[in-house]
C-alpha cells in the first residue's frame, strides 16, 4: 500500500473535499441572497439616513465656497481686532460675485444662524451696491463700516471666521450650549442663552418618571392578567390593547380636555372636595400633563412584556414559598418577583426609549415646561430650517438611547430580557 491516504473521490471524480467546499459556498450564496432584501432595506431606510444625517450635521462648505477670497485673507488674522483692509476688500468682491448670482440672501441666512443681525446687515450693504454707493477706488473697508455699525463690531467678523472650516463640529457644541470662540477654544453661551442643556435634562428626567410610574401601575396589571382566570383576563387584556385601536392625537387630545382647568379631572376634585372651585390646579401645558398623557400612553407597552413573563411563571412556586414558612410578601419577593427581572428590563427599557423621543404628546400638553428635545429638533426643522443643526441634536438623542442600551446591557444584560 502507498505511504499516502487515497484520496476519496466522489460520483463525478471530483475531490470529496473540493466538492464538499463548493456545497458550503453555494449554502453560504444561498443564505446571503435570502437575508440581502432585508439588509438592503436596513441599508436604505437606517444606515443611509443615518449617514446623511452625520453628513449634513458637520457640513459646513456653503460659506467656504462663498467666500473663498475672505477666508485666504482671513488667515493671517488673529480674530482679536477688525480686520484688516484686505480682508474687506476680499469680502466685497466675494459678495459681489454673489449679488451677481443672486446668492447673497443664502449667505445672510446662513450668517444669521452663527450671529443674529447678519441677515439684515448683508441685505443693507445689497442696497448699497445696486445703488453704486461703493466706491471701489476708496477704502472698502471705511465704506462697508458706514453701512451698518454692526460692521464695525469684531465679533460679527469673529463670526465669518468660525464658518471658514467645511466640516465643523460647532453644531454639536450648539447642542450642548458651547461654541467656538474666535481663539479656536471652545467656550460656553452666556447662562441666559443656556437652554438646551436644560432640555437635554428634563427629557431624561420625564422619560425616567414614565418609565417608573409605568412599572408602578403596569406590574399589578400584568398580574392580575397572569393570575386570574382566562375569561376575565381577555377582557381586561382588551382594556390595555384598547389605546392601540386608537389614533395617538386622538388620544393626546383627550388628555387635553380631560385635564384642563374646566374639564373632568378638576371638575371630580372640586365635586369630591379635594380643591376648591376658584382655586383649580393647573394639569395643562406643563409637567403634569405630559407624565399623565404619556404614562397612559406608554403604559401598554410596559404591561406586555411583563405579561409575557408573568404567563410562564407556574403558581405553583407561591405555594411551595409559602409551605416553607414565607409569609405572602416574602414569598412574592424572593421567588416571584425575581423571576420577573427579564420582563422588568424589556418593559423598562422599550418605554424608557420611547419615551426619550416623544414629541406628539408633549408638544401638545406640555408648553414651555414640558418641552423635550424632541419638540426642539422639530422646531429647527420645521421653522427656522436649520437641518444641520437639527441632525446633530437627532444623533445627538440616538447616541444617548445608545449610551443606555450599553449601560444596560452592562448593569443587567441584554440577555435576560424577555418580550415572550
Amino acid at each position: 500500500m502507498s505511504s499516502e491516504t487515497k484520496q476519496i473521490l466522489t460520483t463525478d471524480g471530483i475531490p470529496l473535499e473540493v466538492s464538499l467546499k463548493k456545497a458550503e459556498r453555494k449554502n453560504k450564496i444561498r443564505a446571503f441572497l435570502l437575508v440581502a432584501p432585508l439588509l438592503l432595506f436596513l441599508i436604505i431606510t437606517y444606515i443611509f439616513p443615518i449617514g446623511e444625517m452625520f453628513s449634513r450635521s458637520i457640513d459646513d462648505k456653503m460659506i467656504t465656497n462663498m467666500l473663498p477670497k475672505t477666508f485666504k485673507e482671513m488667515e493671517t488674522w488673529d480674530g482679536k481686532e477688525l480686520p484688516s483692509e484686505e480682508v474687506f476688500s476680499a469680502f466685497y468682491a466675494d459678495f459681489k460675485v454673489l449679488v451677481e448670482k443672486q446668492e447673497q440672501g443664502k449667505l445672510g441666512q446662513r450668517l444669521n444662524k452663527e450671529k443674529n443681525g447678519f441677515n439684515s446687515i448683508t441685505k443693507k450693504l445689497l442696497r448699497q451696491i445696486k445703488r453704486n454707493k461703493i466706491n471701489e477706488n476708496q477704502s472698502i473697508k471705511e465704506q462697508i463700516m458706514k453701512v451698518h455699525k454692526r460692521w464695525r463690531d469684531v465679533e460679527y467678523w469673529q463670526a465669518i471666521k468660525r464658518t471658514a472650516p467645511p466640516y465643523t463640529m460647532a453644531k454639536y457644541l450648539k447642542g450642548m450650549d458651547m461654541y467656538y470662540a474666535a481663539d479656536g477654544s471652545i467656550a460656553q453661551v452666556d447662562e441666559d442663552r443656556r437652554i438646551h442643556r436644560i432640555l437635554w435634562l428634563r427629557t431624561l428626567e420625564i422619560a425616567l418618571f414614565v418609565t417608573i410610574f409605568c412599572f408602578l401601575m403596569g406590574y399589578p396589571i400584568a398580574h392580575l392578567l397572569a393570575t386570574l382566570p382566562m375569561k376575565y383576563s381577555n377582557l381586561l387584556m382588551i382594556c390595555v390593547l384598547l389605546p392601540f385601536w386608537t389614533s395617538l392625537l386622538v388620544r393626546t387630545a383627550s388628555w387635553m380636555i380631560l385635564l384642563q382647568q374646566q374639564g373632568v379631572v378638576n371638575d371630580f376634585f372640586v365635586l369630591i372636595g379635594l380643591v376648591t372651585d376658584d382655586n383649580r390646579p393647573e394639569m395643562m401645558y406643563n409637567k403634569v400633563g405630559t407624565y399623565v398623557a404619556m404614562t397612559q400612553i406608554l403604559l401598554p407597552f410596559m404591561v406586555l412584556p411583563l405579561y409575557s413573563v408573568m404567563k410562564t411563571i407556574s403558581p405553583s412556586l407561591m405555594r411551595a414559598g409559602k409551605s416553607l414558612g414565607g409569609t405572602p410578601f416574602v414569598a412574592f419577593w424572593k421567588v416571584y418577583f425575581p423571576l420577573t427581572i427579564p420582563g422588568i428590563g424589556a418593559g423598562c427599557l422599550l418605554v424608557f426609549i420611547l419615551a426619550i423621543g416623544y414629541y406628539i404628546t408633549p408638544a401638545l400638553v406640555g408648553g414651555a415646561s414640558g418641552t423635550l428635545i424632541s419638540n426642539q429638533i422639530a422646531y429647527h426643522m420645521k421653522t427656522t430650517l436649520d437641518w444641520s443643526f437639527a441632525s446633530a441634536m437627532g444623533l445627538m438623542l440616538l447616541t444617548g438611547v445608545l449610551a443606555v442600551y450599553w449601560i444596560y446591557n452592562k448593569l443587567v444584560g441584554v440577555d435576560n430580557i424577555k418580550l415572550g
